[in-house]
């Protein structure tokens, strides 16, 4: 078996091993029943505390309620446990991590960085090698301006919708039909951290919506040194409509309010790169330059693993 059918195995293991709504939902059941249990409370005294009734307290323990965000809340105050203790693949009453997590929160800054030290020693330099990654809104130039520049630097340049599209064996679009959003995502993450293992020196283009999956996003920030390609909302628009895609605005007359709001929404997460560079009324010209002198001001590609930068 070559390496591209290995990783299109692999893309479609990674579907059928997911958890099924109906596993998840039992998963609930059973911590409901169990938090109700160690509180040693009736069913009676629960549903008259979240106002869910008995019945179908008793369907949501026996893994058949699909229950609301909003009444899950209620039932996890009526139990006097946090909601994500109901609903995360761990055992909270057995877990290791989740008592770090609250000692985390409680710590203070300089604890926290002490202990960040000691669980990952490794300086961030090294570990992102020579990776640079490219975020942003649709319409930034990141596909354009990140294949100028790695020409200019003479380093790979690899899109990540591609590299999804060579794992699974079809386009995005059929991606997004067969497995939607939450399959797109796991090959997402897949695609991310098998360019992270494989090159050290790369510029890559991510889609927009990455820093939407935290786990993703932050892996991506810790392997890629990332550089944020910002522009208007108006001129996102108009480079997407640019490229012949008049699907955002196509029967939506509300598209740049939706857009704006979505740039918006985005905008403390993508302020997490370590660069930004904005490309609005600027020439092809002035943005790439921008890009390359960032790389080179920041010695990015001075740190190769072994070397210390």
């Amino acid at each position: 078996m070559n390496e591209l059918a290995s990783f299109r195995g692999e893309a479609l293991q990674a579907f059928e091993d997911t958890d099924t709504t109906e596993a998840f939902l039992r998963r609930v059941g059973v911590r409901v029943r169990d938090a109700r249990g160690r509180k040693s409370l009736s069913r009676r005294v629960v549903s008259e505390r979240s106002g869910v009734s008995q019945r179908y307290l008793a369907q949501l323990e026996g893994g058949e309620g699909n229950i609301s965000i909003v009444l899950l809340r209620r039932v996890a105050q009526a139990l006097d446990v946090p909601i994500e203790w109901l609903v995360c693949e761990e055992d909270p009453w057995s877990s290791e991590t989740l008592p770090m997590v609250n000692l985390y929160r409680r710590a203070s800054a300089e604890q926290r960085a002490r202990v960040l030290q000691i669980l990952d020693p490794e300086p961030p330099n090294l570990r992102r090698a020579s990776r640079v990654t490219l975020i942003g809104l649709r319409g930034a130039g990141k596909s354009t301006l990140g294949r100028l520049a790695a020409d200019a630097l003479s380093i790979p340049f690899l899109e990540l919708n591609e590299e999804i599209e060579q794992a699974s064996g079809m386009p995005i679009g059929e991606v997004m039909a067969l497995y939607g959003t939450e399959g797109y995502r796991r090959l997402e993450q897949q695609a991310v951290e098998r360019v992270a293992a494989t090159h050290d020196q790369v510029i890559l283009a991510v889609a927009g919506g990455i820093v939407s999956e935290p786990t993703t996003f932050d892996f991506l920030l810790r392997h890629f040194h990332a550089v944020w390609l910002r522009a208007q909302p108006e001129e996102h628009m108009a480079r997407v409509r640019g490229q012949g895609d008049e699907r955002p605005m196509a029967g939506n007359p509300s598209a740049m309010e939706e857009l704006k709001g979505i740039l918006t929404s985005r905008e403390a997460l993508y302020a997490r790169a370590e660069a930004q560079v904005n490309t609005s009324g600027r020439t092809l010209e002035e943005s790439l330059q921008e890009v390359v002198q960032i790389v080179l001001d920041h010695h990015w590609l001075d740190a190769t693993p072994g070397e210390a930068s």
